[in-house]
């Protein structure tokens, strides 16, 4: 099996065996399952049971630091469990996994977590929520199911109740937008949640791939929003990445840097008073697309890292302020 791209009448092979790259990816599961936090593997794609079942090690190891709590279930029946780092006031909610297709996103947030906890010293200020949000590898949206139609599922990026669904209406595209705002039981939790708790939440970030940019509002229309901090804030992220290993991001209003879309997460977040909403398109630009390799894991994480932490110890340092003076849309 292979795969390429077509421009007009010229063509090129991206991956020449896209069967045995899929394999690499979901082989040899067993193996990959620890029963210490020292054997466990963060340079490869875990399952959501293996996710979830290091959130609990996680808790058991450091009791003190790491607390797992469910916010609801999903449409299918599964719990949605949040992973807290540290206990102060001011917090950074990150999501990843929305679109489960999107591997390299729990990667990302299991590594971040790793990290965190090894460098106890950035938790002083902060507390950080992780969402793990997974279907199946290869599926966008959540599972939920249309009387009318045999297509299953919303894009969980496009079920936000801000500007909703300019999106497509049509149960079988990968970016329908329900049939009414926070329509998904996976949205609906986590709005529920950011709501009750959005004068504690500084910052919202939400891991995506890929495309290596860095976006903020708006999603919705061609306009910037009135807090300025966001692009000097995107700017010193995607500095602190390209200082690893020379990867460049872009980065901007997700309108015009990607595309428009309404619905969004980020358009959502700050719109509901959280004053830094950025989302992350990680690696890469399209050669492995969502096949990213396991063996670029380790420098994805580590340039993310650097980026995820520059926004985390800027932002918070000026939220007061920022709450105070910006007006939200």
């Amino acid at each position: 099996m292979f795969v390429c791209f077509t421009l007009f009448h010229s063509r090129r092979v991206f991956i020449s065996n896209l069967q045995k790259e899929i394999e690499k990816q979901t082989g040899y599961r067993s193996s990959r399952k620890r029963r210490s936090e020292a054997q466990y593997d963060y340079e490869v794609y875990h399952s959501l049971e293996e996710i979830q079942s290091w959130m609990f090690m996680m808790n058991t190891t450091h009791p003190n630091l790491v607390d797992v709590f469910s916010v609801g279930k999903s449409y299918e029946g599964r719990p949605l469990y949040v992973l807290q780092v540290g206990e102060e006031k001011k917090a950074v909610w990150i999501d990843c996994g929305v679109h489960a297709r999107e591997w390299i996103g729990p990667a990302f947030c299991q590594w971040f977590v790793k990290e965190v906890l090894i460098m106890s010293a950035d938790l002083d200020k902060n507390v950080f929520f992780f969402f793990f949000c997974l279907q199946d590898r290869f599926w966008r949206k959540t599972r939920s199911k249309n009387h009318k139609f045999h297509c299953r599922g919303v894009d969980a990026n496009r079920n936000w109740k801000v500007k909703w669904c300019g999106a497509s209406s049509h149960p079988c595209d990968d970016t329908y937008c329900g049939p009414f705002p926070e329509s998904e039981p996976e949205v609906k939790a986590v709005a529920k949640f950011l709501r009750k708790h959005k004068k504690r939440v500084e910052a919202y970030i939400s891991i995506h791939a890929y495309a290596q940019m860095l976006l903020y509002p708006y999603s919705y229309k061609y306009a910037t929003i009135p807090n300025f901090n966001c692009e000097s804030a995107a700017h010193n992220a995607v500095t602190a990445l390209y200082s690893a290993y020379g990867v460049k991001y872009r980065y901007g209003p997700a309108s015009t840097t990607l595309y428009v879309s309404s619905g969004s997460s980020i358009d959502w977040a700050y719109r509901n008073g959280i004053p830094y909403a950025f989302a992350f398109e990680l690696r890469d630009t399209g050669y492995f697309g969502f096949l990213l390799p396991e063996s670029l894991i380790k420098p994805t994480c580590t340039e993310t890292m650097r980026a995820v932490k520059a926004i985390a110890s800027g932002v918070l340092k000026k939220c007061k302020t920022d709450r105070e003076k910006f007006p939200y849309i």
